[in-house]
């Protein structure tokens, strides 16, 4: 059986190391995008089974992310974001365009990975 493949948006390396250490060792296989740009391209290069993905970066953000998903490419993979307190707006503004769940900074990698199996089940 092949590993279920993640595509982690995150422009912090210290969280972005963290979360790829704590996801691969549960038999995830992880690609790392720095910023939304490159992100995209990882998307459609590997065609992920999820994507996790913090809301604000440069030059493109999670919110751009989730659109491109869903409004050029069609695909339903489910998207968990990440954004720090106190951005409800953009929060309320990533689930209108269709991710699946959020979570808020700083937060448990256990949670994650627990959510993670959960849209992946």
């Amino acid at each position: 059986m092949s590993k279920n493949k993640i595509v982690l948006a995150e422009d912090n390396s210290t969280l972005s190391l963290l979360l790829k250490f704590r996801l691969e060792k549960e038999g995830y296989e992880l690609f790392m995008a720095v910023d939304g740009k490159e992100a995209i391209e990882l998307i459609e290069t590997h065609k992920p089974d999820l994507i996790l993905t913090d809301i604000m970066m440069p030059f493109v953000s999670g919110l751009e992310v989730i659109s491109h998903v869903r409004n050029e490419l069609i695909i339903e993979t489910p998207i968990i974001v990440f954004s720090s307190a106190g951005q409800e707006e953009m929060v309320l503004k990533a689930f209108s365009l269709g991710a699946n769940d959020f979570m808020g900074k700083p937060f448990s990698p256990n949670e994650l990975v627990i959510r993670v199996k959960r849209l992946l089940a």
